[in-house]
This record gives C-alpha cells, sequence and structure tokens, in this order.
C-alpha cells in the first residue's frame, strides 16, 4: 500500500499549495501526515503569500484514518497533534483557501473550516461523523464550525451525522464557492493570488483581529473539564464498537458505556 504523504509545491506567484496524498484512504490523515501538514504550514510565512489546501484526485480528505488512530492516555488524547495543526492554521499570518472535491469527513471537515476561505467542486461532501463514532469532537472544532454556519446547524451537523451536499454547503456557509470540477481547480488558485497580491501586515494584522473577535471564551476550568469528558469518551465501550462498525461497515450497537 502506497504510504501517505504530503506534496509541497512553492509557486512563483508566492501561493504554496499542499496537496494530501493518501490515495488508499481517500486522503484521510494519520499522525505522519499531520506532522508533516504543521511542518510545511510553520515554514510557509517565510516563503509564500498565501497557501491553497487541497486533495489528491477526487477527494479532499476522509477524514482520520482511524486503523491508525492512538489510543488515549491520561495526559494525550488521540487528536491533540491535529488540534494543533489546525490551531496553526487558523493563527498562519497567511490567508489559506481549501479546495474541496469530494469528500471532506470528519477531520477533513474541520481542516477546511480552518481555513479562511473554501471553494468547492460541485462533488463536494460534508460530514462530521463523531457521534457514530461514539467520541465527543473538540471543542474548538466546535467553535470552527459554528462560526461559520451558526450554532443550530453545526448541531445538526454534528449529532446525526447528515452529509451535506455542495449545494447545500453553500448555502449553509460551508463553502464560500461551488463551481464545476473542472473550474474549481482554477479558481481557488485565482483567489489565492488575489490574496498574495494583497499587503501581507494588512492581511495578518486583520486575520489576527478576526480570529480574537471570534475567539471561543471558555475558561482554563472549562476547558479542563471538556478535556476529561472527551477522554472519557475516547475509551469508553462505545468509542470502541463504533470504531468497529466503522471499519466493518455495519450499524453500531451503542450501550451508553
Amino acid at each position: 500500500m502506497q504510504p501517505s504523504a504530503l506534496h509541497v509545491e512553492d509557486r512563483d506567484d508566492g501561493v504554496r499549495v499542499l496537496t494530501l496524498s493518501n490515495p488508499a484512504r481517500r486522503n484521510a490523515l494519520d499522525d505522519s501526515q499531520v506532522a508533516r501538514l504543521d511542518e510545511a504550514l510553520a515554514s510557509a510565512p517565510g516563503k509564500a503569500r498565501a497557501v491553497l489546501i487541497q486533495g489528491e484526485g477526487g477527494a479532499f480528505c476522509s477524514g482520520y484514518d482511524l486503523n491508525l488512530l492512538a489510543v488515549p492516555t491520561e495526559d494525550r488524547l488521540p487528536d491533540d497533534a491535529l488540534m494543533a495543526c489546525l490551531a496553526r492554521l487558523e493563527a498562519l499570518p497567511l490567508p489559506s483557501v481549501a479546495l474541496v472535491r469530494g469528500p471532506a469527513f470528519g477531520a477533513g471537515f474541520d481542516l477546511s473550516a480552518s481555513c479562511d476561505f473554501r471553494v468547492g467542486a460541485e462533488d463536494a461532501l460534508f460530514s462530521m461523523p463523531p457521534a457514530r463514532l461514539g467520541i465527543v469532537y473538540s471543542p474548538d472544532g466546535l467553535m470552527r464550525a459554528a462560526r461559520l454556519v451558526g450554532v443550530a446547524r453545526a448541531k445538526n451537523l454534528f449529532l446525526t451525522g447528515r452529509r451535506l451536499d455542495a449545494k447545500d454547503a453553500l448555502a449553509w456557509g460551508l463553502l464560500d464557492e461551488c463551481l464545476p470540477a473542472a473550474d474549481a481547480e482554477a479558481r481557488a488558485l485565482e483567489l489565492c493570488r488575489t490574496l498574495a497580491g494583497q499587503a501581507p501586515l494588512a492581511v495578518s494584522g486583520m486575520k489576527e483581529t478576526f480570529r480574537l473577535l471570534t475567539r471561543a471564551s471558555l475558561s482554563d476550568e472549562e476547558r479542563t473539564h471538556l478535556r476529561e469528558v472527551r477522554a472519557r469518551a475516547f475509551a469508553s465501550e462505545d468509542a470502541r464498537e463504533g470504531k468497529a462498525a466503522f471499519l466493518e461497515k455495519r450499524t453500531p450497537r451503542f450501550r451508553g458505556q
């Protein structure tokens, strides 16, 4: 099986293109790929003026590879590295654009939501499945979704696991633009070039201002409590059943334990 990879292309127009490549898993993420993405984001400000994130082939990112999801420990949750990487992406002084073709599920959904803009193809498909997997998603990821679609619609997505097609994703605010597949990449690159042509200090300053204005107002005590809630869910029998049912392509049998 071909290993996962991240292709990095620094274009002459100031755009850094980051392409997820994991064809056997429809570009699902794993820890090594998250580390490569984090490294590419960390070095981007010195080499680029805008970042485009896309998936190889016909998929953006099908989520996190459950076969490789780490086991929770006393001081580490399985998605800690992913959340740190997405926080870096959100705080990046450069503007970022997600080109969403095909599935953007779970971690892929959150990866696109962490970008400043989302350009979708008509086959884009969004889904957040934590309730079907028996886990409590990160409060930062919940907040990202709520900022885009509102709390009521975010609840609908996270608590039901429904799939949202490109037309509805555009109407709900998950996509900024939706085009035929043949035009989506050109439009995403055009947007990146436009962003790259703006004054860097103005862009980074306004990005930071927006981030501070819209950040979650959780206290340290509340964050600690939610982390404990999430740790219990990751370690639960329901989480083990949810993962097994997903991998075995069957309906999970949850017991609330």
